[in-house]
């Protein structure tokens, strides 16, 4: 469970104002008890995480993993061929763009550069005078805009930190990383685009920011995913064995296929539902175009997921796809929860029965993506319309309103 105490509040350490001084040897190799700095020891709580000693530079890749672009140049070495890249334990030389051996990640990563957007060019206006009104909007309607934005807020900022501390590391190929340098960009742009919203509505920002740590529902979610990220972000993590890259492909599934791919879709339904009735048409097309981007960064990873299957067979086993499996289940059971917390009763012509129906349908079309067996039999979509959105052109505007072109050169001061 959640600690919902915060370890940073120490009011015990004195001076808690001064820097730490760095550790000393033996504190960065741990205690004569045998207590590495960062464990809980008896009366002496500490947060501070445990220390890395830095290693010699080595002058190639380690024994076990694959190369991670800072290694030292070899001057004369040959030039990398397309048949040495691989997603995964790959002892290529990372920092050489080109040849390309996935073409397909290097044409994501310029559709995402072609639906470049920015928060700003949505007009709030309107969402504004229609959230002020007292008469205008229900209770539940509220508490759908105010539960999911309290949801995405932070979650983005768990995917982000996913990317960049934990994936980025263990995938091995410079087209895949190109992509991911841009989702991680995107990550920042929809948490960008939360904080708009909030700001534009003045709503209480400590209330949505928090409430991945104040709401059971949208905690449990965000529970539910920080382990994936922490086991693959400690430095001594390594892929190399099958079950350390069991590991780094489990998470990609947990956070690609569940987080991306299930956890945000009852949201994207909710939000949206409004916009087709002309309420918070505003808020709905920032969601719109997120679930765009979202959508994209599903099909990257699950594109990865299955280039690391044909490369490395081995790890597909019986009782790895069993425990994928239960991932997605017990996903689906805590997006469920989700819905009937932000949604008691029916509104917007919506109920929670309705999303168990959606979230079955939406499981078996991961599953299959996959490669899994489905898993909820005859399980129909009850939101066709959720296609339409999909589709989206920028230069088209599916909520009939006006969305400002995007100027990228014209207006930057050199100055």
């Amino acid at each position: 469970m959640l600690n919902w105490d915060d370890p940073l509040a120490d009011a015990t350490r004195p001076n808690r104002d001064l820097p730490v001084p760095p550790p000393t040897r033996d504190e960065a190799l741990g205690d004569p008890a045998g207590n590495a700095v960062g464990d809980e020891v008896e009366g002496s709580p500490s947060v501070r995480p445990r220390p890395l000693a830095l290693p010699e530079r080595p002058e190639t890749p380690q024994a076990g993993g694959g190369a991670t672009g800072l290694e030292r140049p070899e001057m004369g070495a040959g030039r990398v061929r397309v048949d040495d890249k691989r997603l995964i334990n790959c002892r290529a030389d990372l920092n050489q763009l080109v040849p390309f051996k996935y073409e397909w990640a290097w044409r994501k990563y310029l559709d995402a550069c072609a639906n470049h957007w920015m928060p700003q060019e949505i007009n709030m206006n309107a969402d504004i005078a229609l959230w002020k009104d007292p008469h205008e909007l229900g209770d539940d309607e509220r508490t759908i805009i105010k539960r999911n934005l309290g949801f995405f807020a932070t979650a983005d900022s768990l995917v982000a930190n996913n990317l960049v501390l934990a994936v980025y590391r263990h995938i091995t190929n410079p087209e895949c990383r190109q992509y991911l340098l841009r989702q991680a960009f995107e990550e920042a742009l929809h948490t960008h685009a939360y904080q708009y919203v909030v700001e534009s509505l003045g709503l209480d920002e400590g209330e949505i920011f928090n409430m991945y740590r104040e709401v059971p529902s949208v905690a449990r979610k965000a529970e539910w995913a920080l382990p994936y990220t922490q086991h693959l972000a400690d430095p001594h993590f390594q892929t190399g064995t099958p079950e350390n890259d069991q590991r780094l492909l489990r998470e990609l599934v947990a956070f690609y296929v569940v987080f991306e791919g299930i956890f945000f879709y009852v949201g994207f339904v909710q939000v949206l539902s409004m916009g087709r009735r002309n309420k918070m048409t505003g808020t709905a097309e920032e969601f719109q175009y997120i679930l765009r981007d979202e959508s994209m960064h599903m099909n990257f990873g699950i594109d990865v997921i299955n280039q690391i299957r044909i490369e490395n067979p081995h790890l597909w086993t019986a009782a790895f796809k069993e425990d994928l499996v239960a991932m997605i289940r017990e996903a689906v059971a805590l997006e469920a929860q989700y819905a009937r917390d932000t949604m008691p009763r029916g509104v917007l012509g919506l109920n929670a029965p309705m999303f168990e129906e959606y979230l079955g349908f939406i499981a078996n079309r991961r599953c299959a993506q996959i490669g899994l067996p489905e898993q909820y039999p005859g399980a129909t979509n009850p939101f066709p319309w959720m296609s339409e959105v999909l589709d989206l052109k920028k230069e088209k505007n599916f909520f009939e309103t006006r969305v400002t072109e995007y100027q990228t050169g014209g207006t930057l001061n050199w100055d």
